[in-house]
């Protein structure tokens, strides 16, 4: 410890005052005026702890009457964060204990007109300006969940809030807080965006990719993907960059990426999951048909100038590995089906290969309030045969023959007597392997899920043997 004397700081106060507004929370911010320091900028009520015997929680209490006319009970103010702050001018510091408060009594008014000319409520995503950078760096930091920053100002920087000069430096507690990417995908999907102050874990919980929402300073919303692996890496970035700008708003838009971290910047799209909701039975005929619709135009997208012009015969390398690790969960009869089923595959004839999604079905499709559908998730997009996209939406067309109709209304032709076929080898190996892969993940819907396609695969066998399946359902 050197000598001389010992450093102080001011200590001030700040109210975070939250409430439900019509498109979402709200926060409390007075607009300063008069010849106080940042006048016409907008800050949150706040002030000076008043001496050595007041405490921060009691300080913000007063503040809050005298400032709001607010009436606030001590046991409803909550620790927001606290901010060590650096003026521009003057190189004065401070320490900032912000606390978020959404209980009180009152209506909020102007009580002090020579520091204070208005006071109003403002969403989250549509913050009024000027606004104190001091402040602004509070609230980012509140949203962000850390509980310290650090927010050093230079001696040229404007006493309002500037997009432009970042100067907040957040501070996360042991273990991280919230979870969050690692350091480098927060940099690097800062760069692409601008600061984040929320994270928000939206991974499926089946897939190894990870993925979270990502929300900035001003309100916009992103996704940010980290890869398994790099091929499907490549896979994705391939797809956003070729041909899902081709579907126009039904898809996102690539906006950064980095092949090193294996991570990308998506923008969001609009509507809510297929996966779980539960419509009407004429609603869900619209859906299947606009899936089909969809699924038409992903196969009509240009190929990729190096993708070869045939599909390549179904793969059987897995094959092996896949029965291994479901075979515990297999009925009698089972295992020599896929293989008979497999063996097959070596007398299919070449099929023209075509942009495929690669992994569609529900959980990676939203509806708008429209109707209109959005696609998301190409990691495991490639150039196949068409009816690699159907393979995980047959599960929805047992005993609705209806959906079934729709969905090929919309896709605008039935398929041939070789896709067909090939439908059915391409099944029942999703099918196993889905069945190892719940296994092993201790997922009791993916295997049950496997076990009931192949139920219904063998049962279709067993009826086509007595009989022709009428219109070549493939079910």
């Amino acid at each position: 410890m050197s000598g001389g004397e010992r450093h102080t700081v001011p200590v001030d106060v700040h109210l975070i005052a939250v409430r439900e507004g019509q498109k979402g929370p709200e926060v409390l911010l007075s607009r300063r005026a008069g010849t106080v320091y940042a006048a016409g900028h907008w800050h949150f009520p706040s002030g000076h702890v008043d001496g050595p015997f007041e405490d921060v929680v009691t300080a913000l209490v007063r503040e809050t009457y005298e400032e709001t006319g607010l009436v606030v009970e001590p046991d409803d103010v909550r620790a927001a964060v606290t901010v060590h702050h650096r003026a521009p001018a003057g190189g004065g510091a401070r320490v900032g204990f912000f606390f978020e408060v959404r209980r009180w009594s009152g209506t909020p008014d102007v009580k002090e007109p020579k520091v204070c000319d208005t006071v109003d409520w403002f969403a989250f995503d549509a913050l009024p300006e000027p606004m104190v950078a001091y402040c602004r760096a509070g609230l980012e930091a509140y949203r962000a969940g850390v509980p310290i920053a650090v927010h050093f100002q230079e001696p040229g920087d404007t006493i309002g809030h500037d997009p432009a000069v970042d100067r907040l430096r957040l501070v996360p507690a042991p273990g991280g807080g919230e979870p969050r990417p690692a350091r480098e995908v927060r940099e690097f999907a800062e760069r692409a965006v601008g600061r984040i102050t929320a994270w928000t874990d939206v991974s499926w919980a089946r897939t190894a990719s990870r993925v979270w929402r990502a929300q900035n300073a001003s309100g916009g919303v992103w996704f940010v993907k980290i890869h398994q692996n790099a091929r499907f890496h490549g896979r994705e970035v391939a797809a956003l960059r070729e041909w899902v700008p081709g579907l126009g708003s039904a898809g996102p838009r690539l906006v950064a990426a980095d092949a090193t971290l294996r991570a990308i910047v998506l923008t969001a799209v609009e509507g809510r999951p297929l996966h779980g909701m539960v419509l009407p039975s004429d609603e869900e005929r619209q859906v299947f048909r606009a899936i089909g619709e969809l699924a038409a135009r992903i196969h009509a997208s240009p190929l990729p100038a190096a993708a070869p012009g045939t599909a390549p015969v179904v793969p059987h390398a897995k094959v092996e590995r896949h029965l291994e690790g479901a075979r515990p969960h297999l009925r009698p009869g089972d295992e020599e089906y896929v293989r008979s089923v497999v063996d097959s595959a070596v007398r299919l004839p070449p099929v023209d290969a075509v942009v495929t999604h690669g992994d569609l079905q529900l959980r990676n499709l939203l509806r708008a309030d429209d109707g209109a559908l959005r696609v998301f998730d190409f990691e495991r997009s490639e150039t196949q045969s068409a009816v690699r996209d159907l393979v995980r939406l047959l599960d929805h067309f047992e005993g609705r023959k209806d959906l079934y109709e729709a969905f090929f209304d919309g896709y605008g032709r039935p398929l041939t007597e070789d896709e067909r076929t090939r439908l059915l080898v391409e099944t029942a190996l999703d099918a196993v392997s889905g069945i190892a892969f719940g296994s092993k993940t201790g997922d009791p819907e993916l295997v049950e899920r496997g076990r009931r396609t192949l139920l219904r695969c063998r049962a279709g066998a067993a009826a086509r043997a007595s009989r022709t399946i009428d219109g070549g359902d493939p079910r």
